[in-house]
């Protein structure tokens, strides 16, 4: 079994910074996609920003020059660092790793238990 478990989110102003993590740990596994989604009430998921195992990463309109997904894969861990925050990224933020556990066929979707990011003064 594989676990991610994020950690980052709070309170912040507008304009201001956080950094997310999520860390990956369990069996063994080789790491395909990671991406992390946000929720925010009575909306559905979405994605804001998702990296390919060859570091090509890919952002939700929304998230772009603002936000950057990074990881660290000798830690598996994975990072969004999210800057001039406005009100409207208020959800919460989940994490996401697309991996194939060793020792088996199929790759499965992982998620971590999500993350509250408020934004307002």
């Amino acid at each position: 079994q594989v676990q991610l478990v994020e950690s980052g989110g709070g309170l912040v102003q507008p304009g201001g910074s956080l950094r997310l993590s999520c860390a990956a740990s369990g069996s063994r596994f080789s790491i395909y996609t990671m991406a992390w989604y946000r929720q925010a009430p009575g909306n559905q998921r979405e994605l804001v920003a998702d990296i390919s195992n060859k570091e090509i990463t890919n952002y939700a309109d929304s998230a772009k020059g603002r936000f950057t997904i990074s990881r660290d894969n000798a830690k598996n861990t994975f990072y969004l660092q999210m800057n001039n925050l406005k009100p409207e990224d208020t959800a919460v933020y989940y994490c996401m790793m697309r991996a194939r556990p060793w020792g088996t066929v199929a790759s499965t979707e992982y998620w971590g238990q999500g993350t509250q990011v408020t934004v307002s003064s």
